[in-house]
């Protein structure tokens, strides 16, 4: 049942987008950690420290986004992303120019949009089923795993023709 679901994973988290994949992965992340969902944010924070980000700047962007240390023209697509994830109804034409304003574009803004979606769906499956922690030295090694295979083939019967 979930081997689309994985294949469109991988192609938006690893496939072509302005967003390099460390960028995607913290969005992912961060989204997770707006909600409160301990389990997503802590494995794919480590996701994202795995391809590259600082390790820490997911903790220092929950606590306070403005001062974190990210590029500035990610502070909109993240506020974007907050807003998003914790008031969807009050978005406006406004928080979209922010983010085209710092220079992303629609394909930038799409795949935020996506990447949180994939975020609330997982938040969702997991805690559902009970998933509240993983350890942190679990998801550093889950998310070397990821980093090697990416989002199918973690899971062999999910490969295409399988």
């Amino acid at each position: 049942m979930y081997r689309h679901w994985s294949e469109m994973s991988e192609r938006l988290m690893n496939g072509p987008s302005p967003l390099s994949r460390g960028e995607r992965e913290l969005i992912l992340a961060y989204a997770a950690g707006v909600a409160g969902c301990e389990f997503v944010y802590t494995a794919h924070s480590e996701v994202a420290y795995a391809h590259g980000i600082a390790a820490g700047t997911l903790d220092a962007l929950l606590e306070n986004p403005e001062a974190a240390d990210v590029a500035p023209r990610l502070k909109p697509l993240l506020a974007f992303v907050r807003k998003l994830t914790l008031a969807p109804d009050e978005l406006t034409q406004t928080d979209a120019n922010r983010v085209f304003e710092a220079g992303w574009g629609e394909h930038a803004l799409h795949d935020a949009i996506a990447i949180s979606a994939r975020a609330a769906f997982m938040q969702r499956l997991v805690e559902g089923h009970g998933f509240t922690r993983v350890p942190r030295e679990v998801a550093t090694k889950h998310a070397q795993r990821r980093v090697a295979k990416g989002y199918v083939n973690l899971y062999p019967r999910f490969r295409t023709g399988s």
